[in-house]
């Protein structure tokens, strides 16, 4: 299983893609970065799977 892994997500405003780098040691994270093409901020919700190390990134507006 790799330590860290690059994700391309969708931003819930733009509809654009961008890359997050996923840290693939903790099993579920939350935090907000803002998209690389509107700059909105946009909440991350990632969770690693234990058995197989898949990586699993929902996109969320802040106006949700």
């Amino acid at each position: 299983m790799e330590i860290e892994q690059t994700v391309i997500v969708q931003c819930p405003y733009c509809a654009q893609t961008f890359e997050v780098l996923v840290d693939c040691s903790i099993g579920h994270q939350e935090y907000i970065e803002d998209c690389e093409v509107c700059c909105r901020p946009v909440s991350l919700v990632i969770d690693v799977a234990e058995e197989d190390g898949a990586v699993m990134v929902q996109t969320i507006g802040e106006d949700v």
